[in-house]
């Protein structure tokens, strides 16, 4: 099939199928007819097609009108568990999870960080046991975007505490509405709860959800993290899209306000910003062309964190007094959002939001040792823990 004969396929799809119809059929029938993701397998919501074509479609069901599947609300699963799921996942697995995850019928979430084992991921602690035909698990996890909704999420537990941390851990979907999960919402700095702590008490996992081979969680958890950092920093955007559209827009507005060290500011930002859209640019197209995420990603990134809390304080800068207000409905009472919003809403909302930036999504000085090693080939930090035992490492 080539790209011509697609864009028919699509428009033959619309004539078959009302967009202003019931949503939820609307989507499963796009799945089923291989036009969600084109790029998975056939029966995957696929066709095999080069990926870069995707954007032609999402192009044309968008001009028509058509039901969107909840990307903001579901970034987890559409982006990270997803990708994850076609890689390790069983045919039936498959089956179970992609179309409804796809559709947004389920929403997913992420249980990898853990109040001890943050950066140092590997050092996970929550344990899942062999019980019969499944598994039970029992541990804390924290940081956990859009717990509050999700219906899965995927879950990276310690299987054998007896071996070096990186070999003894498996990696599972979790149900989240099962007994034994109980989620609870942590305030931030803006006020709201869009994510959560996650505590697993005696939760039974059968191990058809299990992801990968016993004791091969941390392979499929690093496919996973090489998914998230691209979905993070490496989307494909318009030139002064995002923050940096925000920030210029407020420069231009206030001529009044500009002095020799704010342009200068807003001018080494403004390059900044255009070179790292390139950039992702460039990334994109290598994986449309079919490359797999990798250490790359990690680069992208941290550019993003860094370019998004330095504009989110220029802009301030510029603003001044004005970019004190904090007016965001409902303010400083409790708020659980469905999305994440980088450059919505007031400057305060954006400079606030923007200090976690370089924490989620793998913290900024983890990331400068996985480009440091795994791109630029410089030599490893000392890990004197690498061939120690889980259960003998100091906590």
């Amino acid at each position: 099939m080539n790209l011509d004969e697609l864009r028919r396929r699509v428009q033959e799809f619309l004539g078959a199928h009302d967009p202003a119809g019931d949503p939820v059929a609307f989507l499963r029938a796009r799945y089923d007819a291989g036009l969600a993701w084109v790029h998975f397998p056939e029966g995957r919501g696929g066709l095999d097609l080069p990926r870069a074509w995707q954007a032609e479609v999402d192009a044309i069901f968008t001009a028509a009108g058509a039901p969107d599947n909840k990307p903001h609300t579901n970034g987890i699963g559409l982006g990270m568990a997803a990708p994850t799921i076609l890689a390790f996942g069983t045919p039936d697995q498959q089956d179970r999870f992609l179309r409804p995850l796809w559709t947004g019928e389920e929403i997913w979430c992420q249980l990898f960080s853990e109040p001890g084992a943050g950066s140092d991921l590997a050092a996970v602690a929550t344990r899942a046991v062999r019980d019969g035909d499944g598994w039970v698990v029992n541990g804390q996890k924290v940081w956990t975007s859009g717990a509050h909704n999700a219906a899965f999420a995927i879950l990276v537990a310690r299987t054998d505490p007896g071996v070096p941390k990186h070999r003894g851990l498996t990696y599972f979907v979790c149900p989240m509405t099962d007994p034994g999960v109980e989620v609870r919402p942590l305030r931030q700095i803006t006020g709201e709860a869009e994510f959560n702590e996650v505590f697993l008490t005696d939760v039974r996992i059968p191990d058809s959800f299990r992801l990968g081979a016993e004791g091969d969680g941390w392979r499929v958890a690093t496919a996973t993290l090489n998914n998230e950092r691209v979905a993070i920093g490496g989307g494909a955007v318009a030139r002064e899209a995002g923050m940096v559209g925000i920030v210029a827009d407020a420069w231009r507005a206030h001529p009044e306000r500009r002095t020799p060290e704010l342009h200068d500011r807003m001018l080494r930002l403004w390059v900044d910003s255009e070179v790292a859209r390139l950039t992702g640019r460039r990334l994109g197209q290598r994986l449309a062309a079919g490359a797999q995420p990798g250490p790359e990603g990690s680069a992208m990134k941290l550019t993003f964190a860094r370019l998004a809390q330095q504009l989110s304080g220029l802009e301030l800068e510029i603003l001044g007094e004005e970019g004190l207000r904090y007016t965001s409905e409902p303010g400083w009472t409790m708020r659980r959002p469905d999305r994440v919003d980088f450059t919505g809403r007031d400057a305060v909302y954006r400079y606030l939001r923007a200090k976690g930036n370089s924490i989620e999504g793998g913290t900024s000085e983890i990331l400068r040792n996985v480009v440091a090693e795994r791109v630029l080939g410089l030599p490893s930090e000392p890990r004197v823990d690498k061939d120690l035992p889980w259960k003998d490492m100091p906590r």
